[in-house]
């Protein structure tokens, strides 16, 4: 599995940003993988973001972006999206798209139980 995320950049607060995750062929219609974003502030451990599970048959999200932000994914073009909306301050992070397979639900907020990760893409929230 390779994935490459791309999409970050400088916005002001209230903005917006979408965030691509580009993986190789047949990831996203595999039932055994989660596709995550995770984010890590600076200085602080990298968090849990959301999730589209086992290829699409539900979304998770962290408490703080519900109602901000969006996961989707495009089969065709392998793609996983993260549209992030009415973005904050605290968003400012380096965001990562991940997979996992074969996880448990209540597994899949923990970063550790994804084996494949992409480069981190860079979001930054101005006040």
């Amino acid at each position: 599995v390779q994935l490459q995320a791309s999409g970050g950049g400088l916005v002001q607060a209230g903005g917006s940003l979408r965030l691509s995750c580009a993986a190789s062929a047949r990831t996203l219609s595999n039932r055994n993988y989660d596709v995550g974003w995770f984010r890590q502030p600076p200085g602080k451990e990298r968090e849990f973001v959301a999730s589209i599970r086992r290829a699409g048959v539900s979304i998770h999200y962290l408490e703080s972006v519900k109602g901000r932000f969006t996961v989707s994914k495009d089969n065709a073009k392998n793609t996983v999206y993260l549209q992030m909306d009415s973005l904050k301050p605290e968003d400012t992070a380096l965001y990562y798209c991940a997979v996992g397979a074969n996880l448990i639900l209540s597994s899949i907020r923990d970063p550790r139980n994804y084996a494949y990760w992409g480069q981190g893409t860079q979001v930054t929230v101005s006040s």
